[in-house]
């Protein structure tokens, strides 16, 4: 492992230790906690930072957006080269064996990009639409993008640019799950199968009374 991967690994499990500490809170839980096996549901819904992006169809997209239903963000980016497209083929197996549910039950995908440099509204529309037509995706400026993966706790790093000008982003993997009052409820850490989101996400609506 090379020593940038290996300090961004260390950022991300720091960045995830502050995020943890910061969302969880040290209030009682409200319900029994499921048994679920990748993800991590918060004693207490913390509500989302504020923010300002855009999504694949040019419009507003903030906080407000989230609201109305179950959502997963994915921090990722269209050039990454194995991940993020292995991490939405998962999502979109996982919402085909979720698809039983009522519709307002099915968790919607956003994937929230890492490199606004260079995912355009109308990149991010193309590319999600490939792994499921239902995904959206959002970008916004280096700002806000900044902003608010260091208050969500995620850890990015872009690469060093070759002689044609092309990089990668190395960030952290980790789905996190926004019920439909656009609160932050949990954090599915990989590695992500479709069973395994399948199952956790299951036990937490059942958690919540939402499904039985």
């Amino acid at each position: 492992m090379s020593r940038p991967l290996q300090i961004l690994l260390v950022a991300a499990v720091a960045a995830a230790g502050l995020a943890a500490g910061y969302l969880v809170g040290r209030g009682p839980a409200e319900a029994p906690v499921p048994q679920l096996e990748r993800a991590t549901l918060f004693a207490t819904p913390r509500a989302l930072p504020a923010f300002s992006l855009t999504d694949q169809e040019g419009r507003p997209f903030g906080p407000a957006e989230l609201e109305g239903r179950w959502s997963i963000l994915f921090f990722g980016f269209t050039h990454c080269p194995d991940v993020c497209p292995a991490t939405l083929a998962t999502l979109a197996a996982a919402r085909r064996e979720l698809a039983d549910l009522p519709e307002a039950a099915q968790p919607r995908v956003v994937l929230v990009t890492v490199d606004p440099e260079r995912d355009t509204a109308e990149k991010l529309k193309a590319y999600v639409a490939f792994f499921d037509p239902a995904f959206a995706g959002v970008t916004g400026t280096p700002d806000a993008i900044a902003s608010l993966t260091a208050q969500m706790g995620v850890a990015v790093r872009q690469g060093a640019r070759d002689e044609f000008g092309n990089y990668t982003v190395d960030h952290t993997a980790a789905l996190f799950l926004v019920d439909p009052d656009g609160a932050l409820v949990g954090i599915f850490s990989t590695p992500h199968t479709p069973d395994g989101i399948a199952h956790d996400y299951r036990r937490i609506l059942v958690s919540k009374g939402v499904a039985s």
